[in-house]
């Protein structure tokens, strides 16, 4: 046999030396750990691109009523001038039939709260969706105004299921890191419906005015279908499945909703943590736990509660609603210029709520907010300065399209979509649907107001006063964000929690530090 010696005198099989033959296993072995690499960074990769794709479809498909509230916002502008014409109803009703809307939505938002934790938050999605159908068909039928308004009651109410809950359902969905922006949906896709409402208004306008406003209303139905799609491809909340003692379903979810595996275990101990945490008080209701809330707790129903009546109350339905009396005010006679102005507002919207999306996971929520309100009590203040000081006339038409763009155009980039991020991440798992559910109830009754008084408080203080109102709210706005509201980019939904519990002691333990230093300055006051 033809053995061959090695340098150290040891032989190997086949006439390779043994040294030799360690030397051939150690590079492939190298060579196997390098390739073991590179398939576990293309696994890594393949399940990032993967869950992304399948976050952001939950995502889209959970915002689809929220495009119900922006069409009815958006054709409303329009309809309600051939509706007018062709009911031959009062200024009076015009205001009713606009605002009531918003009202009723409470009543659908106060019931989603309860409703999304019984039965949970994908089907309370599946009702809203429902009950805005049923609603939006009578509308279109309907013969006379009592009816029309019956149907705008019914398609109130499920607006109000569907706004309130879709922020919370893609906030327990989310990651962190992407949380903000997906959570932005639902203020993205209002704008798509608002400006799918005006060209609905532009394209339907040339028609009959007794067949025109019935169309409008009609294409409003289409969205609510594609949810029945979407029922299929979202999974139920992992963060209420874990309420409801679902453990093995929720973490399934987590694992397609978490770019890493080892992360998962990880996010389910913390949410149960949270859940037991939450549960620790289960022989106490929600609603006595809201109504005598904990300070941490309430710190938290003010923050949001508050953001949500800012956004309406400084003025976006107004701009929105009337942008065609608004112009009109300015000048703009003919019906379809005015149409035609009121596209380029829901343009803007929808073009700006689109860079809310890109930076508010970068620079976070304050930023965005400062930038936000700044912006508007700018643009208000100059549209109402127009109005005030030049009448009507082409100057002040310009200034009125450029500065109402202007408007929604910084409400889009901050006060629209954070408010909403920020009512869905603040509160404790236990009471975050039902409190979500309250501040959705002071969002809509501050629409309400808004929409069914503005043509009566024109009338009363000039449509410059009227902004110049507005913008004096909107200055209330920036101090309200730099006092209380937190920043919230990158932490998880459970630490937020524990940000503001941290407050809380941090502030009680400054006061009592200020006590123990009084009393020893009564004590050293006493002793000279």
């Amino acid at each position: 046999m033809g053995f061959q010696e090695n340098g150290n005198g040891e032989m190997g099989l086949s006439g390779i030396p043994l040294g030799a033959k360690n030397k051939y296993k150690r590079m492939n072995s190298e060579v196997h750990e390098d390739s073991d690499d590179v398939l576990h960074q293309q696994y890594q990769q393949d399940r990032r691109t993967n869950t992304r794709k399948y976050v952001l479809a939950c995502a889209v498909f959970a915002s689809l009523n929220n495009v119900l509230l922006g069409y009815d916002v958006g054709v409303m502008s329009g309809a309600i001038i051939f509706i007018k014409e062709d009911m031959k109803i009062s200024e009076v009703k015009v205001e009713f039939l606009v605002g009531i809307l918003s009202i009723v939505s409470l009543l659908g938002s106060l019931g989603g709260g309860r409703t999304s934790d019984i039965i949970g938050r994908k089907w309370t999605m599946a009702l809203a969706a429902v009950v805005f159908q049923i609603g939006a068909l009578i509308m279109t039928l309907a013969p006379s105004f009592p009816i029309l308004m019956a149907g705008r009651l019914l398609a109130g109410i499920g607006i109000g299921f569907g706004v309130m809950i879709s922020p919370i359902y893609i906030a327990e969905i989310s990651p962190n890191a992407t949380r903000g922006t997906m959570t932005s949906f639902p203020e993205i896709f209002i704008n798509i419906g608002i400006l799918l409402g005006y060209v609905s208004n532009y394209a339907f306008s040339g028609l009959s005015p007794h067949i025109n406003w019935r169309i409008m209303l009609a294409v409003g139905i289409l969205p609510s279908v594609f949810i029945g799609f979407a029922l299929f491809v979202i999974p139920e909340s992992p963060r209420w499945l874990v309420m409801k003692n679902r453990i093995e379903e929720a973490r399934e979810v987590l694992l397609k909703t978490n770019e890493d595996e080892k992360e998962v275990e990880e996010r389910l101990a913390e949410i149960q943590k949270a859940a037991e945490f939450s549960n620790s008080d289960n022989d106490k209701p929600v609603w006595r736990e809201l109504l005598f809330p904990s300070p941490p707790l309430r710190r938290m129903l003010i923050t949001g509660f508050g953001i949500q009546c800012f956004q309406q109350i400084s003025g976006i339905d107004a701009t929105v609603y009337y942008s065609p009396e608004i112009f009109k005010a300015a000048g703009i006679e003919d019906n379809s210029k005015l149409l035609a102005a009121t596209v380029a507002v829901g343009i803007t919207k929808t073009i700006f709520i689109l860079v809310a999306i890109v930076l508010i996971d970068k620079l976070g929520r304050k930023p965005l907010l400062y930038a936000s309100t700044i912006g508007m009590t700018v643009c208000m203040f100059t549209v109402g300065a127009s109005f005030s000081f030049f009448g009507q006339g082409s100057f002040v038409v310009v200034m009125a399209i450029l500065f109402v763009c202007g408007n929604v155009a910084f409400f889009s980039i901050g006060l629209g979509p954070v408010c909403w991020v920020v009512t869905s991440e603040i509160f404790p798992l236990r009471v975050r649907a039902q409190a979500s559910a309250l501040g959705a109830v002071g969002n809509r009754v501050c629409s309400g107001i808004v929409a069914m008084s503005f043509l009566s408080i024109a009338n009363a203080i000039s449509f410059g006063g009227t902004f110049f109102l507005f913008a004096a709210i909107s200055c209330f706005a920036v101090v309200f964000v730099h006092m209380l509201v937190p920043e919230t980019k990158g932490k998880s939904l459970e630490e937020i929690e524990l940000l503001f519990q941290k407050q809380y002691e941090e502030q009680r333990s400054e006061m009592e530090l200020g006590d123990v230093e009084q009393l020893v300055q009564n004590k050293n006051g006493s002793t000279n």
